[in-house]
């Protein structure tokens, strides 16, 4: 299993599905290894079960390519270079050029030694057709090499060795997917991809003050990626219908796709009895990030507050590394002691007993797990229309528009007024996360998803239309057909 910077040293939502499936698939052994742009953790996160073989994490260009070979001009992975660059206009070229460097990187560290990868850009830039240059912003000598040395440190994704394994399964998104798309083609091993987010969001928060050049090259890098992967995998399984036609938007093909959504153990999310306290509470999940939905839950809260004095706002699941970020934005609003952090508790049945009512606030490209956690701990939601939102909550919850915060203080204001509302509401999502959403489904399927890929191939299809005086018996359909039409699962 290849993630990005998660499970097991990382303790988040999308940690917590990975360790439910390696737990619940004990008839596999699990490889862990989780690819990072930050300092690896010395430990795991999470005691490990008997199945895992091993667990490590590589940190991607901690030590980049310094190799200077006397008179080596690296024509190989100058041309590689060249045509990846020319993919991130012309589609049809990039997954060669990508497989070219990958192929390179087995055998050095840095595939792009010697390769003017900014000469390069710019020149693919210059040879736009028609169409992109009415669209492209212009790329000049400095935002090339801001572009060329980004991508250089991306690309060492593709320099990280595999354990030996009969399946790739890779969860998460460019850059372990470049680590599973280069162990592919080193292998042959074939390659499950869950899609935990929308491949190709909006640019990151770190990269606002990056140029609009420099930010159309990362977008167009992690689309061609996204793409490739999408072709390379033997199947694809989206968390949801929003990510599922995502996929299909950017390239998937449809006879791949595999909608699988995440799922939650019921007994680690139980109903508690609402707090009582004097003041009303309202429960936050996330990591309090620059990208997390933070901002927008805060203006929400300043109306809340005006609206209902005393009431008191818990952030949980805020990670060390943004805790100065949350710390800042709470400041700016004047809150003070009225929003109150807190660290993920360790035992999941912590996590929304302290608030009457959970917002669940987004961000972009985040994946539905903590939306449907507080759906199973009976916690009635207010949430915001983005992603998955939407299809996962259903009826069982107040869905309001995202980039209005008076229609989320409105719809926060409302159930910690209407009791009973809330407590119907808390029910009917505890209901709907009960009947779809348990991670007993997600290890059903995900178990035969691994044992389609894994198997034999299946015979070929003339076997089956030969004129025999005595019928042949009829094979039973592939996995690949059964888990597609067995609603149980």
């Amino acid at each position: 299993m290849l993630t990005g910077g998660g499970y097991p040293f990382r303790r988040d939502a999308l940690s917590g599905w990975c360790r439910t499936l390696v737990e619940g698939l004990r008839r596999f052994r699990f490889d862990l290894r989780t690819v990072t742009d930050r300092e690896p953790p010395s430990v795991p996160a999470y005691p490990l079960p008997f199945n895992v073989g091993s667990a490590d994490a590589v940190q991607v260009g901690r030590n980049p390519g310094r190799e200077r070979r006397r008179g080596d001009s690296n024509e190989s992975g100058r041309g590689a270079a060249h045509l990846l660059c020319r993919g991130l206009l012309e589609e049809s070229r990039f997954a060669t050029g990508l497989r070219g460097l990958a192929e390179i990187a087995a055998d050095r560290p840095d595939p792009l030694t010697n390769v003017p990868l900014a000469d390069l850009l710019m020149d693919a830039w210059r040879g736009a057709g028609s169409a992109d240059e009415l669209t492209l912003p212009r790329l000049g000598t400095r935002d090339a090499r801001t572009a060329a040395t980004l991508l250089k440190h991306a690309l060492g994704a593709l320099a990280v060795s595999l354990p030996e394994s009969d399946l790739v399964h890779c969860v998460g998104g460019t850059t372990p997917l470049l680590t599973a798309l280069a162990g592919r083609w080193r292998t042959g091993v074939p390659l499950l991809l869950t899609e935990a987010r929308a491949p190709v969001a909006r640019q990151r928060p770190a990269e606002e003050r990056l140029s609009p050049a420099v930010r159309a090259v990362l977008r167009r890098f992690r689309a061609a990626v996204a793409r490739t992967g999408y072709a390379e995998a033997g199947l694809i399984a989206p968390l949801s219908a929003y990510h599922h036609g995502w996929a299909l938007r950017h390239g998937a093909a449809a006879n791949k796709l595999v909608q699988v959504p995440a799922g939650v153990d019921p007994s680690e999310y139980p109903v508690t009895a609402e707090p009582n306290t004097e003041h009303p509470a309202v429960v936050w999940a996330g990591s309090g990030g620059p990208d997390s939905g933070l901002t927008a839950l805060l203006a929400a809260f300043e109306q809340v507050k005006a609206t209902l004095p005393g009431t008191v706002l818990h952030l949980v699941g805020v990670t060390a590394a943004h805790e100065d970020h949350c710390a800042e934005q709470i400041e700016r609003t004047g809150l003070g002691r009225a929003v109150r952090m807190h660290p993920l508790p360790a035992d999941p049945h912590d996590r929304y007993t302290v608030g009457h009512v959970v917002a669940h606030v987004p961000g972009p490209a985040d994946p539905p797990y903590r939306l449907i956690e507080a759906m199973m701990s009976g916690r009635a939601v207010v949430g915001v229309d983005v992603g998955p939102a939407a299809e996962t909550l259903g009826d069982a919850g107040v869905l309001v528009q995202p980039d209005d915060p008076a229609e989320l203080a409105i719809a926060i204001v409302g159930l910690l007024r209407g009791v009973n509302r809330r407590r119907q509401l808390g029910d009917a999502a505890r209901h709907r996360a009960l009947t779809h959403f348990t991670n007993d489904r997600v290890v059903r399927v995900y178990g035969a998803l691994y044992a389609d890929l894994t198997g034999p191939p299946p015979a070929p299809a003339s076997a089956f239309e030969l004129a025999l005086t005595i019928p042949a018996p009829r094979t039973s359909p592939p996995a690949s057909l059964l888990w597609l039409n067995r609603e149980e699962l």
